[in-house]
């Protein structure tokens, strides 16, 4: 298929025509709201399934190009926070405390994304790295660290140590469900696989659905806060992400990493946090007006990845394989 084609099937999926009702429901007053309990647990359930396809796909294949995938995730992690927060301060003229933020912000990642990606290719039935997942949190912990550094740096208020940050990353939902579920699947295998596919694996795609339908409304509650934002600062918003895709592509691709493992990575490399970095920011840098940052990672960002910056990512990954 070529891009074009590849575009039309994404932008007519399940998952982003619901993305699409429920910002929808917002413009027109809808009620319709998923209640904060069921969005908890489908949370849960996507990082958990997300492992656990990561772990029976380890199972059945080797794991050579770990370690390269994650030096280059380590990479992404470590240098998106620093030359963010340079862009933003220098050429958004921005001061230092909604800089660090919206760094932090766009060096950490978003775990909905990686799931939207993953569904992406497992629908156009392309294979990937079964250790692909864990790419998330050895991205996420050098990010948030990053940006606390460079918040001590300029401005010397963090509140949490380091440690403190990085145990809280390790013991978090995010990591244990993705890792942990991994490891589970690891573990039992294909004999694992046969017991749980139909609801972890079959599933997948429908409650990802009404996940991105909460996720609509959420965008939608927002849709007003984008005049605050400024042209410069809505720009960076796409064109960041879309230089972060190529590089973690690119990075990818070097790695040894096949076309889907190199998608995913790209994909993380151009998502943006709205959950673990409002937390941590909120905690560390209280100069810093949190809204700005999380209206350019959830509303300009994230629908921006779900809607194009996918299949852009994946022909990004065909090209340079070739």
């Amino acid at each position: 298929m070529d891009l074009i084609e590849i575009l039309r099937l994404n932008l007519l999926s399940p998952m982003v025509l619901a993305f699409v009702l429920g910002i929808v429901a917002v413009l027109v007053r809808s009620d319709l709201k998923i209640p904060d309990q069921v969005y908890s647990i489908i949370s849960i359930y996507l990082l958990f399934a997300i492992g656990l396809k990561g772990g029976f796909d380890l199972a059945r294949s080797p794991a050579a190009s770990f370690g390269t995938a994650a030096l280059a995730a380590v990479i992404i992690g470590t240098v998106i926070p620093l030359w963010s927060a340079w862009i933003l301060k220098r050429i958004c003229k921005m001061d230092n405390a909604n800089a660090i933020s919206i760094a932090i912000h766009f060096g950490a990642v978003s775990a909905v994304t990686l799931s939207a990606a993953v569904t992406f290719l497992n629908e156009a039935d392309i294979p990937f790295e079964g250790f692909m997942p864990t790419m998330y949190v050895i991205i996420e912990i050098p990010a948030v660290i990053v940006g606390l550094m460079l918040a001590s740096r300029y401005l010397g208020n963090t509140r949490d140590k380091l440690g403190i940050v990085l145990k809280s990353a390790l013991t978090g939902k995010s990591f244990l469900l993705l890792g942990g579920g991994v490891l589970i699947g690891y573990i039992s295998g294909n004999p694992g696989y046969e017991q749980v596919n139909i609801f972890f694996v079959d599933l997948f795609p429908g409650f990802l659905t009404l996940f991105l339908l909460e996720m609509g409304t959420r965008v939608g509650g927002r849709l007003s806060e984008i005049k605050r934002m400024g042209w410069i600062l809505l720009a960076f918003s796409i064109i960041m992400p879309l230089i972060h895709g190529v590089i973690g592509v690119w990075l990818g691709t070097m790695a040894g990493l096949s076309v889907g493992g190199a998608m995913i990575l790209g994909t993380l490399a151009a998502s943006a946090s709205y959950i673990t970095a409002p937390a941590v920011v909120e905690t560390n840098i209280k100069e810093a007006d949190v809204s700005i940052a999380l209206t350019a990672s959830l509303v300009i960002t994230f629908p921006f990845n779900l809607t194009l910056g996918l299949p852009l990512y994946f022909e990004l990954a065909q090209l340079f394989a070739r």
